[in-house]
């Protein structure tokens, strides 16, 4: 019953911006800490940033700190991923996920996430 829907993926330049967001329903979104994990083509699963249920703590991966922002919205059921200063090494498949367990780096370390949006970064 739990469906996660990320959107906002798509082709960007080098130092451009996307803005990924992600629709909840199905479960009590507002008691789960949420994350944005992604993986990119031969490469392993990559915790990107996470959120806790209540917005009061963030995690960044150093490979995007100062450059990615996490947000969420109770009220909505979303949560969301603002990314500039986009990098080629930044295209990947971003999926919308719950605090891994672990390092973020196995499946398993999720218990659900979306269908992922893709991201391309290319000149």
């Amino acid at each position: 019953q739990v469906h996660l829907v990320e959107s906002g993926g798509g082709l960007v330049q080098p130092g451009g911006s996307l803005r990924l967001s992600c629709a909840a329903s199905g479960f009590a979104f507002s008691k789960w800490h949420m994350s944005w994990a992604r993986q990119a083509p031969g490469e392993e699963l990559e915790w990107v940033s996470g959120i806790y249920d209540d917005g009061s703590v963030t995690y960044y991966a150093d490979s995007v700190k100062g450059r990615f922002t996490i947000h969420r919205d109770n009220a909505k059921n979303t949560v969301s991923l603002q990314m500039n200063s986009l990098k080629p090494e930044d295209t990947a498949l971003c999926y919308c996920t719950n605090w891994p367990r672990r390092s973020g780096t196995r499946t398993d370390d999720y218990e659900f996430w979306g269908q992922g949006t893709q991201v391309t970064v290319s000149s």
